[in-house]
């Protein structure tokens, strides 16, 4: 198979919920950042091959695959083709696995990864109200052969079995939070964002003009106090559940994308390749638990590609709740020195869609950053799922 590499990698600002991108066209924001993408490295568009974006909430808006659309209200050539997935909370991760098949399998040269969530306008159930008259997603026989939990139900779930106490959950939240603050104190998130042009309205919600957005809005100063104070999120289901809002990602929008090419067509271009795609990999996961896929992903991938846990010097691993990344921690006994060093969507969000590619841009400019050479990028998905991604950094000399 031929070497697939990465050549480019950006992302919108996470908007926090009703924030400033969430008057945004989903077609737009997600446009805006392809053609960021494209002009970084002075491509037209037409150069590429394929598109493959990720989308969990494929209505209104989004329906009717936004990535094309997207692609073609940025005014981008109408010949190259473009195709939506949902893999739940992975899909532009596994956006970014089959764009990285075609081209290692010859199918394409270039292809862009991408993904895109307005969950201010479109919330998540919105495709999938309760009693609605099209159906249950997991009605039918699915009940008669795996309990049909709730992500909630499931969060709370792996915090019991890897006994993860709430305390333990609020510090892992604060830590994010004072990891994305010192991350853009440190300016180390500026060159990967692509400013968006946003509506802004007035106090009546009238659009007055627009504003240029170029930083993540769900940093919040927080403590540990303040976190314990919060009230558990508790439902039928989850009565007396150990995540809070301050301990589980936020509701957000954004939107992302990765350049991909084949070695050799990056050399034909004289552009520069910054990191190898090592693996990738998607795994079905125990669907009552939900949310344990990063787990047998991990172990999946560090299999295929024969490289140790040590040999990674950085992991991305979606925050979706605290005992995710906790139980996985617990899992393979992980330095949390080199997991989610810049903080996770507890504080910077979790614009579904998009997150996968937003986690391999962080890891990219992560590695480049503190010069380390493997990254890996893990999700977990609802329904039981998980992916796993790892980069090379290509050092000069390479």
């Amino acid at each position: 198979m031929r070497e697939v590499v990465i050549v480019d990698a950006v992302r919108s600002p996470i908007g926090r919920r009703n924030g400033g991108l969430s008057r945004m066209h989903s077609n737009e924001l997600l446009g805006d950042v392809l053609v960021g993408l494209l002009e970084r490295s002075n491509l037209t568009g037409e150069e590429v091959d394929h598109v493959v974006g990720g989308c969990v909430l494929q209505l209104g808006m989004q329906a009717a695959n936004v990535t094309r659309n997207a692609w073609l209200s940025a005014g981008l050539p109408l010949e190259v083709p473009a195709a939506t997935v949902n893999a739940q909370c992975g899909s532009s991760q596994e956006a970014l696995l089959m764009a990285h098949a075609q081209i290692a399998g010859g199918l394409a040269d270039i292809a862009i990864a991408c993904g895109v969530e307005v969950m201010s306008r479109i919330p998540l159930g919105s495709n999938a109200p309760p009693d609605g008259p099209y159906g249950n997603p997991r009605g039918g026989r699915y009940a008669s052969v795996h309990e049909p939990t709730i992500q909630f139900e499931g969060a709370d779930r792996i915090a019991e079995r890897w006994n993860l106490g709430r305390d333990e959950l609020d510090r892992f939240a604060k830590t994010s939070q004072d990891r994305a603050a010192r991350a853009w104190d440190q300016n180390r998130f500026g060159t990967q964002i692509v400013p968006v042009e946003a509506p802004a309205v007035d106090d009546r919600g009238a659009t007055v003009g627009f504003e240029t957005l170029i930083r993540d809005e769900g940093i919040r100063p927080t403590t540990i106090e303040g976190l314990a104070g919060l009230r558990s999120i508790q439902s039928a289901r989850v009565p007396a559940g150990r995540h809070t809002a301050g301990n589980s990602s936020q509701v957000s929008d954004g939107a992302s994308a990765v350049l991909l090419m084949s070695r050799e067509k990056a050399d034909e271009l004289g552009l520069p390749v910054r990191a190898r795609i090592v693996d990738s990999v998607l795994v079905g996961s125990d669907p009552v638990l939900m949310l344990t896929g990063p787990i047998p992903a991990t172990a999946k991938i560090l299999d295929w590609t024969g490289l140790a846990l040590a040999d990674l010097d950085i992991v991305e691993i979606n925050e979706a709740f605290a005992s995710v990344v906790c139980a996985w921690v617990k899992e393979f006994g992980a330095d949390t020195d080199r997991v989610n060093v810049n903080g996770g969507a507890i504080a910077l969000g979790h614009p579904v869609g998009a997150t996968g590619t937003i986690l391999i841009t962080k890891a990219l400019y992560e590695l480049e950053r503190s010069g380390g050479r493997y990254g890996l990028i893990t999700m977990c998905c609802g329904g039981g799922l998980g992916t796993a991604t790892i980069i090379e950094r290509l050092r000069p000399e390479v």
